[in-house]
């Protein structure tokens, strides 16, 4: 394995699929049959370390020059389940979405605009050779979407503090049929209720994209570095699942003030995170 940063980036979380071996094509099937008996894979912070590692030249490489073949692997009910990296497509992506995070100069300090013309030039080119490629996995820093929420519930919730140098961990897990079922019924409940917005927006992209893989996949809601922006008895509080899920049934029920309340509690519960995003 190469070597790289031993630096961690922190305050990004991440929507994975997991999609059983049967769904993909030989020879990649077998390409992820041998990688899953490795006893050296690497783990969710390698992945972190080595897009890091790829920032650190002069120039800075935006994007990998080669797609990963590593993934990340889970064993369900006896059947393997496969989540590839797929590191350069979504460094691409990445890249379309950064100029709406950051300010003109700090975006060209970060990367210059010569590197970034030249990734977008070859994205365009992998692309027209490759339309229906999509990532197994998503990303969002400094938060995790409302609609993101809405996929799991709180019976799906795993809370570990973590101890000494391993950090606490806060994820869910759920099968791909109930995540598809929890977008479609809050879809309804939320156009009924408020016709359109950013929640509505989220979940319906959320949802076609569930739809691209195998309805026996599995979907993980990973709160990943952004454990570390929260005080250790706040994440163990953290319900947010279930605040979604209690203001969708609200709303489904007619009740706006009891909607409201469980919006609230995301919204003070959030609001520490968002001051730390605004101050760095």
């Amino acid at each position: 394995m190469p070597k790289v940063s031993s630096v961690i980036v922190p305050y990004a979380t991440y929507l994975r699929v997991y999609e059983p071996l049967a769904a993909f094509p030989e020879p990649e099937r077998d390409h992820w049959a041998r990688y899953a008996r490795r006893a050296d894979r690497p783990s969710y912070q390698d992945e972190l370390r080595r897009s890091l590692a790829d920032l650190l030249p002069t120039p800075p490489i935006p994007v990998p020059v080669h797609e990963s073949g590593d993934a990340f692997v889970l064993e369900v009910e006896g059947v393997l389940c496969v989540c590839p990296w797929r590191t350069r497509l979504r460094g691409w992506q990445a890249l379309e979405e950064l100029g709406d995070e950051l300010p003109g100069p700090v975006l060209d300090a970060v990367l210059p605009e010569v590197v970034r013309r030249q990734a977008a030039q070859d994205y365009e080119r992998w692309l027209a050779r490759n339309p229906d490629a999509r990532p197994w996995i998503r990303t969002s820093t400094w938060q995790v979407p409302l609609h993101w929420f809405v996929l799991v519930s709180d019976g799906e919730r795993r809370f570990e503090k973590g101890s000494g140098d391993i950090p606490p961990m806060l994820r869910y897990r759920t099968p791909m049929v109930q995540a598809r079922r929890r977008v479609a019924r809050a879809l309804r409940t939320l156009k009924d209720a408020i016709d359109e917005g950013p929640l509505i927006d989220g979940l319906v992209d959320v949802g076609r994209w569930l739809e691209e893989f195998h309805p026996r996949s599995l979907v993980e809601l990973d709160y990943g570095g952004l454990v570390h922006t929260l005080p250790a008895g706040e994440l163990e509080d953290d319900h947010s699942a279930a605040d979604v899920a209690d203001g969708i049934d609200a709303l489904r029920r007619g009740d706006g003030a009891a909607a409201g309340t469980a919006y609230g509690r995301l919204v003070e519960r959030w609001r520490s995170v968002r001051d730390r995003r605004s101050a760095n």
